[in-house]
């Protein structure tokens, strides 16, 4: 029985054993690979997932706290906006006759005058409206960090490229100046 089930066990891990193939190892080798239209399909999908996608991890509490911002100024402004906009109907009507809603103000409003009313729910909308948009650019902004980095996380830095700035003296013309020298080494035989 026990060598019924050992026999059995490997003919089902059987199929997933893998050798090494070149084939396998090629086809491991494309996964692996880095897309950075990945990178920004998932940031403009879920803030900081182009972020995780690119393995850059601190980058993701950045992007949640520019996008808390006009995300919090929103909740204020439209709350403000709310209430100012009620208030304002409120003095409105009694201005007509109709008292009912005057106890129904918040106590920060009762004692502002119809214009002033008028004044701040216009400025709270128009800041609300600002949050917006500041909230859609902020992310642009994270999109477009993603589809940078993902661009760039392949991005060959190594030691083949060297810069140096030497001075350099022209006696005859009595001139001096930089000179900017770029080497290209190539560690590929031909």
């Amino acid at each position: 029985m026990r060598l019924l089930t050992i026999l059995l066990l490997l003919l089902f891990l059987q199929p997933t054993a893998n050798s090494q193939d070149s084939a396998y190892l090629q086809k491991a080798d494309t996964l692996q690979h880095h897309i950075p239209r990945r990178a920004t399909r998932r940031s403009a999908i879920v803030p900081g997932w182009g972020q995780l996608y690119n393995k850059q991890y601190w980058k993701i509490p950045l992007v949640y706290g520019v996008l808390a911002l006009p995300a919090s100024t929103f909740v204020y402004n439209n709350d403000m906006y709310q209430k100012t906009k009620f208030a304002y109907e409120a003095r409105f009507k009694a201005e007509k006759g109709d008292n009912s809603d005057l106890s129904k103000i918040d106590s920060k409003l009762q004692n502002l005058s119809i214009g002033s009313l008028q004044s701040y729910r216009n400025i709270f909308r128009r800041d609300r409206d600002y949050s917006i948009m500041w909230f859609i650019l902020a992310w642009g902004v994270n999109v477009a960090d993603a589809t940078v980095s993902g661009h760039l996380k392949e991005f060959d830095v190594n030691n083949n490229l060297s810069f140096r700035m030497v001075p350099y003296v022209q006696p005859q013309q009595q001139q001096t100046g930089l000179s900017l020298q770029f080497h290209f080494k190539n560690t590929h035989s031909k």
